[in-house]
């Protein structure tokens, strides 16, 4: 592996150790969306990957939420009894 010229102790193209990643966020970040996925390492090993977010939401499927009265019926709680006791407070004595 070589150190591309002025990145410090990275050792590669899209290697970087965690105090370098800190220190040089904002070119952590750009690399990410112009050269692809970052590999962030802590004591030797990999530990993170930053990625532009074109390459999360084609990695990460996207599921369409279940309308919230649809998801109620579907865990099935007919049988439930949601009944309580009419609550008319406490008595103080003032």
């Amino acid at each position: 592996m070589t150190t591309a010229k002025g990145a410090g102790s990275r050792v590669a193209a899209n290697l970087w150790k965690l105090e370098d990643a800190k220190a040089r966020f904002s070119e952590v970040v750009r690399w990410a969306r112009q050269k692809g996925p970052q590999r962030v390492t802590v004591r030797g090993q990999d530990a993170v990957v930053v990625l532009s977010v074109e390459d999360f939401e084609r990695l990460v499927p996207q599921t369409p939420r279940m309308p919230f009265l649809q998801f109620m019926a579907s865990l099935h709680l007919g049988g439930l009894d949601l009944e309580r006791e009419t609550d008319r407070g406490r008595d103080v004595e003032l």
